[in-house]
């Protein structure tokens, strides 16, 4: 037979249209019920988007098969009692979609960065900004997505479902529901104490669990902001007054409050790491607290904390919302109060003073590709100290050392260790890369600070101090962890542990009456940010009935 391009054509058509046709047939031949296909979807997720809770559960269970098996077919069939009532014409491919998506997404988190998914990483991701999330969007994190989420969903939606009656259709998942629940429940009472112990004392085990743990999260976090809908804000500290001393002051006073940003005390030189990341600090005379806790470890949480007056143990976002914070109780004794911006936002603190945000400037200088770095605020400064006629205290929050794009948070000149990672993507980076562009950020921290120090020194006509203390901490690998927000019950102390630097004017210590070695004895105090509110208040002698002596740092060093 004499080939022609015709010949061929019609050929590779018939091939086609006869594979087609297989397919057709072998999709009208599969049917299942919609029952069958959302335990196959609960089955699939359990196995390949669960990771970290396999490992875990080897890690419990690693001398007992018998109670890790019957758990964890309990928690399958648990999710189908509950999923089961979705399984409806029309629902059930949807919602299968839907959980193969979100698994997804949040395993990737889960398995390659050890991102717990809680109801304060759900806060997270609800408050976060474009500038924030596109860095946690990279190729990695979309083949991930691809693989374990878009595929199967493809798969699903191919799968033709079976024509039932009516009182099949609406019946059966209603009865799958109930037999599954009774498995489940079944399956608890073999070993029920083991069971019960385990879940109380090893809450890592079902934090890990996907679809579980995000979709219990965020009815946790839609039930938080339910309660707090209509909340009315409580005045605070509105007797707040300046102390005597004002009185015989003849130049007005500036003091900056630096809020870091993902500065983790153990990479600061101050504390005794064994790279140079504090050049520019450590030539002034400065109050270094080495031990130092955080509230939280995301913003979102930590920020309102620490500036609410209640301590970590007893702040909740339900409880911080009902009442007013430092910045309120700062204006009330007679301050101008002003916060600038350069990262996610205030989170509400500064909704009731001046606001200033920096974070979309088009400063040459300062930024690139769209972010700024820190070192913006300090030209802004300098016009601003120049110009200061009333007591007042200023506000920086910084963007410092956000990840997971560290490259960006500092000048490329600026650069110190190398070679450091220049994406946001950790699997193209070695943990040393990682390391190095981290300590890039601190050490370009440990550079604005100082500056920003010589621009207060700088002030003849002024009287000023700086207070800086991050937010939280940031895990670079360390047992698998990256970035931050782990529950504070599972989070390491890289994630916990905060640097925190005060310096004093020698005007401000003379005026205030400010104890220098007194003060630098209490360095190495075990501190936390349930001292930020107080000894803020203390440092600027304001008095307060909300004002609690116990938590201010500087009430024994103030004659």
């Amino acid at each position: 037979m004499k080939f022609t391009n015709s010949n061929v054509a019609s050929i590779a058509m018939g091939g086609l249209s006869r594979v087609c046709r297989y397919f057709l047939d072998a999709r009208n031949a599969l049917q299942v019920s919609p029952v069958i296909l959302m335990a196959f979807v609960v089955f699939y997720t359990l196995l390949f988007t669960n990771q970290t809770f396999w490992h875990i559960a080897s890690d419990i269970f690693a001398d007992d098969l018998f109670a890790k098996f019957g758990i964890i077919a309990a928690l399958y069939f648990l999710n189908l009692a509950v999923f089961s009532v979705f399984c409806l014409p029309g629902i059930v491919k949807p919602f299968c979609i839907f959980i193969l998506l979100l698994c997804s997404i949040t395993s990737y988190y889960m398995d390659t960065l050890g991102v717990f998914v809680d109801r304060e990483m759900i806060q997270n991701v609800m408050v976060t900004t474009v500038t924030e999330s596109k860095h946690l969007v990279t190729f990695s994190f979309l083949g991930h997505v691809a693989i374990y989420g878009l595929i199967p969903s493809i798969a699903v939606l191919t799968v033709r479902l079976k024509k039932l009656k009516p009182v099949f259709a609406f019946g059966a998942p209603f009865l799958a529901s109930i037999i599954y629940f009774c498995i489940c429940l079944t399956l608890l009472a073999a070993d029920f104490k083991t069971y019960a112990s385990i879940i109380r004392e090893r809450r890592d085990f079902m934090a890990s669990y996907q679809p579980g743990a995000p979709i219990v999260n965020s009815f946790r976090y839609a039930a938080m902001i339910g309660k707090t809908i209509n909340t009315v804000m409580m005045p605070l500290g509105e007797d707040a007054i300046k102390g005597a001393n004002y009185n015989e002051k003849q130049n007005p006073t500036l003091t900056v409050l630096v809020i870091g940003e993902t500065a983790r005390s153990q990479n600061f030189s101050l504390n005794g790491y064994d790279r140079d990341t504090n050049p520019m600090l450590s030539q002034w005379s400065i109050l270094n607290f080495g031990n130092v806790s955080s509230c939280g470890t995301s913003t979102a949480v930590s920020l309102p904390c620490m500036f609410s007056r209640l301590p970590r143990k007893e702040y909740s976002f339900e409880a911080g919302v009902t009442q007013q914070n430092l910045l309120d109780v700062i204006a009330y004794a007679g301050f101008d109060v002003e916060w600038w911006e350069n990262n996610t936002g205030h989170k509400g603190i500064a909704d009731r003073v001046k606001s200033r945000d920096f974070s979309g400037s088009e400063s040459s200088d300062y930024c690139r590709k769209g972010e700024c770095d820190d070192g913006i605020f300090i030209p802004a400064l300098k016009n601003f100290a120049a110009n200061i006629a009333k007591d007042t205290v200023l506000i920086l929050h910084q963007i410092g050392s956000h990840g997971p794009a560290y490259h960006l948070r500092y000048p490329p000149e600026s650069e110190r260790f190398s070679p450091a990672c220049k994406a946001a993507d950790f699997q193209t980076c070695s943990t040393e890369e990682i390391v190095n562009a981290y300590d890039n950020t601190i050490a370009y921290t440990d550079a604005v600070l100082s500056e920003t120090i010589s621009v207060l020194n700088a002030q003849d006509q002024l009287t000023t101090a700086l207070v800086y203390i991050s937010d939280h901490g940031e895990s670079l690998g360390e047992n698998g962890l990256y970035l931050h927000g782990a529950p504070y019950f599972l989070a390491p102390e890289y994630q916990t542990k905060v640097p925190m630097i005060v310096w004093l004017s020698e005007a401000f210590k003379s005026e205030f009456k400010l104890n220098d070695v007194c003060m630098k004895s209490l360095t190495q105090s075990e501190l936390s940010h349930d001292n930020f509110f107080h000894s803020v208040l203390g440092l600027l002698n304001i008095s307060t009935t909300v004002r609690d002596e116990r938590l201010n740092i500087f009430s024994e060093c103030s004659n």
